[in-house]
């Protein structure tokens, strides 16, 4: 096993209960995930990514948690979780699950004997105020939907702290007993087949939370202890940390020492960079681009960055300005209904592109040429669209498309029982935009993702060599960059814009034979002086420069 299959490897997000129902009950779950492994094989994806699959009041999409030692009975049981990760090691496919700490649900038998008497061993596993604090309407999460962070329990006589909704009473991790309880959850599931943990709201896990003290203080030693933790339980755990903070803040959990070695979490979601992404393709300009490539954060050597388009939740684009922000929601959400929490957006990849092809492909080609590791949506491979009929981010939750019956391939049961309601009408309904017909057709975008991953494999510095942008002159819609490494190099070229341009690469070492790996159209081979390099509108070129000796 390599020591960096995390920096290799092409994660796939999945909604274990929208993504294929094994029982004609409506409901996906893993044996039904298991029987569409060879599909994901197939693919090229090495890791998949499942979000909660543990008991729950399903209030929040399962990130309320009541058991974490178990599997929700919708979804299965723990051998059918074992055996989809026995199944998936077979294909050269990991598992990371969520790891949803910050709270538990308000169900759980801990917060229950919490709240019932104040001698339960686990009261101080929350947090509680006798008084009412008076930061208590302030740093709610789900502006809109949530209106404090304090609540006054009944039963408890207590006020207790929730970063979330109220049912999701916040864990107090200053309590050591929730620390070695949590470390007893993470050998658990890595002794049954888990590859590591997406640690969900990594910020809020590490704050010290108190009345009246609101963003309290961090505790970094948490994620030591967890990095310890999981390397003892299995050399190759990964922790992939979900941590929206500001640029200075980031390598801090990674390590703990500024230019120490990589010794908290070994992956980091690069929030910023995707925002930037996303306003330099509503703006059809590389600028936004190359100030995030050059302002990305250097981590430690084993560190590596998760890459995204669109994930789970709304696409956050919090940390931009009210002027790019609105740049971003005019060009792909300009209904009030497609946004969402005044800072995000509900919507599919494939529908904020209004379905054109070429746009799309030119954003995964870039983002799987970003420095990191990528990481892709279920559904998006092939161009799903979302229902906005559906509350909050339940939008982009609707079930996997397989074909074009009235079930769309997802489940035997009437579409009224299913868990969510299968697209069924528009032009990313599922009787347009599914797997078997896109199985079916050489050009389809199915295809294309298979062979940008086949390619992906071939370049192995991308992503993970040193990047660097060219410092040539160059159209504002361009952004040149290459990636060096021991493997190789590579140049890549992305056209933001739909018009046409030629650039020149005369002054740049490209090498003895360069030739091109990827592209969206034959542009024949580079001319010599490589005064007159051509790009589609919407074009995209990977070409290599060399070979390592």
């Amino acid at each position: 096993m390599s020591e960096r299959w995390y920096k290799e490897a092409v994660i796939y997000c999945i909604e274990v209960d929208s993504f294929q129902d094994s029982n004609g009950d409506g409901c996906g779950d893993l044996k039904g995930l298991t029987s569409r492994l060879d599909y994901l094989a197939r693919l090229g994806v090495t890791c998949l990514w499942l979000n909660p699959i543990h008991p729950s009041p399903q209030r929040d999409d399962g990130y309320d948690v009541s058991d974490y030692y178990g599997v929700d009975p919708r979804l299965g049981d723990l051998g059918d979780f074992v055996e989809l990760a026995t199944q998936a090691r077979g294909r050269g496919i990991r598992i990371l699950l969520d790891l949803v700490v910050n709270h538990t649900s308000d169900e759980h038998p801990w917060f229950r004997s919490a709240r019932s008497d104040p001698a339960s061993p686990y009261r101080d596993w929350y947090v509680w105020s006798t008084a009412e604090p008076s930061d208590r309407r302030q740093g709610m999460v789900f502006p809109g939907e949530q209106t404090e962070t304090w609540t006054f329990d009944d039963v408890a006589g207590q006020w207790y702290f929730h970063r979330f909704y109220d049912f999701q009473p916040d864990l107090n991790w200053s309590t050591p007993a929730v620390r070695t309880e949590i470390k007893k959850v993470m050998e658990f599931w890595l002794r049954l087949g888990a590859s590591g943990f997406r640690i969900d709201a990594a910020p809020f896990v590490l704050e010290q939370i108190s009345p009246g003290v609101d963003p309290g203080p961090l505790d970094f030693s948490i994620l030591d202890d967890w990095r310890q933790d999981v390397q003892w339980s299995s050399g190759e755990a990964v922790l992939l940390c979900e941590a929206n903070v500001s640029a200075d803040d980031l390598p801090k959990y990674c390590r703990a020492v500024a230019g120490g070695p990589n010794d908290r979490a070994h992956m980091l979601f690069a929030f910023g960079l995707n925002a930037k992404l996303w306003l330099a393709l509503a703006r059809e300009d590389a600028e936004p681009l190359v100030e995030a490539i050059g302002a990305l954060p250097r981590l430690p050597a084993m560190s590596q960055w998760a890459t995204f388009l669109r994930n789970h939740d709304e696409l956050d684009l919090s940390k931009l300005t009210d002027e790019q922000r609105g740049d971003v929601m005019a060009a792909f959400a300009p209904k009030a209904d497609m946004r969402i929490y005044n800072r995000g957006i509900r919507r599919r990849l494939a529908s904020m592109m209004k379905g054109e092809r070429r746009r799309i492909e030119l954003a995964y080609s870039l983002q799987f040429t970003m420095p990191g590791t990528p990481v892709l949506r279920y559904g998006e491979e092939i161009g799903m669209g979302e229902d906005l009929a559906l509350p909050g981010r339940e939008s982009i939750r609707t079930p996997m498309q397989w074909d074009a019956s009235r079930g769309a391939g997802f489940s035997t049961a009437s579409p009224t029982d299913f868990v969510r309601p299968v697209l069924s009408r528009g032009p990313y309904a599922a009787k347009r935009v599914n797997v078997r017909a896109q199985r079916r057709d050489r050009d389809s975008l199915l295809r294309w993702f298979e062979e940008l991953v086949r390619v992906l494999r071939e370049c192995p510095e991308v992503g993970v060599g040193e990047p660097s942008v060219l410092d040539v002159p160059l159209p504002r819609s361009v952004l040149a960059h290459r990636f060096e490494a021991p493997e190789g190099s590579v140049l890549l070229l992305h056209n933001l814009a739909d018009v046409p341009v030629r650039i020149d690469l005369s002054a740049i070492d490209v090498g003895r034979h360069p030739y091109e790996v990827f592209a969206d159209s034959d542009y024949g081979a580079l001319q010599k002086d490589r005064s007159q390099v051509q790009l589609n509108g919407w074009g995209y070129r990977w070409i290599r420069l060399r070979r390592g000796d």
